[in-house]
């Protein structure tokens, strides 16, 4: 069931599915929270499953010249402040929405009882990466979403999706042409100005699982797996045959390994 709420100069709208242990989960650049339709649907007979549409992007307002990391965290805690939760959640974010987690432990750590990180990274952009992000901020604002989406495509997923899975692929592709410019600028710039999360992996103190498709091209398994080490208290799992965007490529591997670590963590 979709929702809004008034934020900061925004609207946050999501989706607020089942009842139980709270289950948050944060969408990727530049989708919105119906990429993880398959997770929702797994979930919501055992959880209360939340998935917003960040600042900006699917129907949630307020994009504006930058949307930082740990802006979206503070209208993560503002949905839950919202709602009236106060039990720890566990959030689940891909991608950019694993930058989102990182500055949520930072900000709102005794908020938070378990971390389930897709696809992702803790290290920032290189100078070279950043300076790349703020140049297609500046290109989407007057060459639109389309372009973005033709080049992003084929790093999001990996090279079989296209061939057995292009119902998949064609769907991300509608989700980012339809994507608010200001939006996937704002985030850009986010990006290329987050924090680095690799010296303080080791002072996470919850359990986490960590997720990565064997053919990722964007956040290679093997600098998430060095990653998961870091972590006091991770279980880490390759989703063969996967790219960037394993919850959607697969999600029957990626929903079992959920409410595995759901079942023993979620509370």
């Amino acid at each position: 069931m979709l929702k809004t709420l008034p934020l900061d100069h925004a609207e946050l709208s999501f989706d607020d599915r089942g009842t139980g242990p709270v289950v948050v989960l944060v969408h990727g650049f530049p989708l919105d929270h119906t990429m993880w339709q398959h997770q929702i649907e797994a979930l919501a007979s055992d959880y209360r499953v939340l998935s917003p549409d960040l600042r900006g992007f699917g129907r949630s307002t307020g994009a504006s010249t930058t949307t930082t990391m740990e802006r979206m965290a503070d209208d993560l805690a503002a949905m839950l402040d919202g709602l009236g939760i106060v039990q720890p959640v566990t959030l689940c974010g891909l991608s950019m929405g694993g930058y989102v987690a990182w500055e949520f432990w930072r900000k709102y750590g005794n908020r938070l009882g378990a971390l389930v990180l897709c696809d992702t990274r803790a290290a920032p952009d290189s100078p070279e990466a950043a300076a790349n992000r703020r140049k297609v901020a500046d290109e989407v604002m007057t060459s639109g979403p389309a372009p973005v989406a033709e080049s992003l495509l084929p790093k999001l997923f990996a090279l079989q999706s296209f061939e057995k899975n292009r119902e998949v692929v064609e769907q991300v592709r509608r989700s980012i042409e339809s994507a608010d410019a200001r939006a996937i600028a704002a985030a850009q710039r986010g990006m290329a100005a987050r924090s680095d999360f690799t010296d303080r992996l080791g002072d996470v103190d919850v359990p986490a699982l960590v997720l990565v498709g064997s053919e990722d091209v964007i956040t290679p398994p093997a600098e998430v797996r060095a990653m998961a080490g870091a972590l006091p208290h991770a279980q880490f799992f390759e989703i063969s045959g996967a790219g960037h965007m394993a919850p959607l490529e697969d999600p029957q591997a990626c929903n079992a390994h959920l409410l595995a670590f759901l079942a023993k963590h979620a509370k």
